[in-house]
């Protein structure tokens, strides 16, 4: 299945445009990245190693790093409390802080390339 198969067939309509500006953002801030479903889920690699995967619910979109739980978060967003993985829930276009999320990414990046 591909990541605009499953977009259709997973997420709830209110969250489509978030998951596709969303995508569109994670392409831009890491334009080698592989974009492929594994597990059930889009997910992100880069070199091989997943730095990211998006999560749709009925109360938003999750976009969740491996190895959150040692990011530092200046910005307050990262949720969760598995052992080693944290999300940042987006619910609108609005909560599209690019920035952060390109913080986040960085941190995600460098911490599966070691």
């Amino acid at each position: 299945m591909s990541v605009d198969e499953y977009i259709e067939r997973k997420v709830p309509p209110e969250y489509r445009e978030v998951m596709t500006l969303l995508r569109e953002f994670i392409r831009e801030a890491v334009p080698d990245a592989e974009e492929s479903i594994y597990y059930g889920q889009p997910m992100y690699k880069k070199r091989n190693l997943v730095f990211a995967w998006i999560t749709p619910s009925k109360k938003g979109i999750a976009l969740s790093f491996l190895r959150g739980v040692k990011f530092e978060d200046k910005y307050g967003l990262l949720e969760g409390n598995a052992k080693w993985s944290r999300y940042v829930k987006i619910k609108k276009v609005d909560d599209l802080n690019k920035e952060a999320l390109r913080y986040y990414i960085k941190q995600a990046i460098k911490l599966e390339s070691k």
